[in-house]
């Protein structure tokens, strides 16, 4: 579940930082090799000159350590800075600050090697040192971006075989769920009308539960449902919970009625609160608050559904233990390109976050 968390991060991995390393390593090398072969330095020193650690130093290795220094300012200003940005924006940045950086860095090598008393490119030559490092850094950053969009790409083939691998799951749940669903609703009638009439908060228990059955079973034929329907069917669910947890659950629903006739994919709260439940309440002895709180801010339907229950360590470690989580993340991430957020609740229990 990789592709739901982290997105947009900068860092890069101990992988990635040796092979950056490495590049420069290497081409620093090959420089080193190709002034010592143009300088015919072979002729002095033999065949293996060109292994001298200091000569390495002194012809190449010393500028690409100063072109080393300009990529990771580049890469901080351009990339870490910008990381919630777009990669268009991101690459005009890097774009302007290349050459910007390469004439600082070049002006402040010279001013290092000046107070050293040693020998660098003057006059019309100089141009080499600009010439050198505009050249490496844009190749180094077109290969950073082609790597980024390789990545992007494995993740959204992996995202994909993910949801197909989804799609399967819920079509066979469907089709389970629609054999013969009348069936169940003449069972649950039939049950009814065998209690006596004293018992109505059974039958009024039944009736909620075969509501739950008939709610998903309109929900999996249709793409949207309204708010309202949605919070109709978790109360029903969170009433039967009730019944099981007595004065250990308490539910707090707060959304504005003016957000009731909005649109949202059905069966889309329901797992999280269940999930709530079944992982941070029903361990605790005294129980606790399963809160849904739903809102609308700059154009996009937020929800936060929080518990005070035993809160989650590995939050990454989540998405992996049931499909509740896991497929509700699939589908947003599929309908909306958007993340579940776990995150702390306060003094315990956790939060789920999502944006529509």
């Amino acid at each position: 579940m990789d592709s739901f968390k982290h997105n947009g991060k900068a860092a890069l991995n101990k992988k990635e930082v040796f092979a950056v390393l490495l590049f420069y390593f290497l081409f620093a090398w090959l420089y080193r090799i190709v002034l010592w072969y143009n300088g015919r330095r072979y002729e002095d020193g033999g065949f293996w000159g060109w292994l001298d650690l200091k000569g390495f130093w002194l012809a190449s290795g010393r500028q690409y350590a100063f072109l080393l220094l300009a990529s990771i300012l580049i890469w901080y200003l351009g990339f870490y800075l910008l990381r919630k940005n777009s990669r268009n924006w991101q690459m005009t940045a890097v774009i302007f600050l290349i050459p910007i950086l390469s004439y600082l860095v070049r002006e402040f090598r010279y001013i290092i090697i000046d107070s050293l008393g040693e020998n660098r490119l003057r006059g019309t030559s100089t141009v080499w040192d600009w010439y050198i490092p505009l050249l490496f850094l844009f190749i180094q950053f077109g290969c950073f971006f082609a790597y980024r969009y390789f990545l992007e790409n494995e993740r959204k083939l992996k995202l994909e075989g993910e949801l197909r691998q989804a799609a399967l799951k819920s079509e066979l749940a469907a089709i389970k769920a629609q054999l013969n669903p009348h069936f169940l609703y003449n069972i649950f009638n039939t049950i009814n009308a065998s209690l006596p009439p004293e018992n109505e908060k059974t039958r009024n228990m039944i009736a909620q539960l075969s509501d739950l059955f008939r709610y998903q079973l309109r929900a999996s034929k249709k793409e949207l449902v309204s708010l309202g329907e949605e919070l109709e069917f978790v109360q029903k669910y969170l009433n039967l919970e009730k019944e099981r947890f007595q004065d250990r659950l308490y539910i707090d629903i707060k959304v504005s009625q003016d957000l009731m006739q909005e649109k949202i994919p059905p069966m889309l709260l329901q797992p999280l609160v269940e999930n709530s439940i079944k992982h941070g309440l029903s361990s605790l002895i005294e129980g606790g608050t399963i809160s849904i709180y739903i809102f609308k801010e700059n154009g996009k339907l937020k929800f936060e559904i929080s518990d005070t229950g035993i809160g989650v360590k590995d939050k990454n470690a989540v998405f992996n233990k049931g499909v509740g989580l896991t497929n509700t993340a699939l589908r947003l991430q599929k309908m909306y390109e958007s993340q579940l957020e776990l995150v702390d609740n306060a003094p315990n229990g956790l939060i789920v976050k999502f944006a529509i």
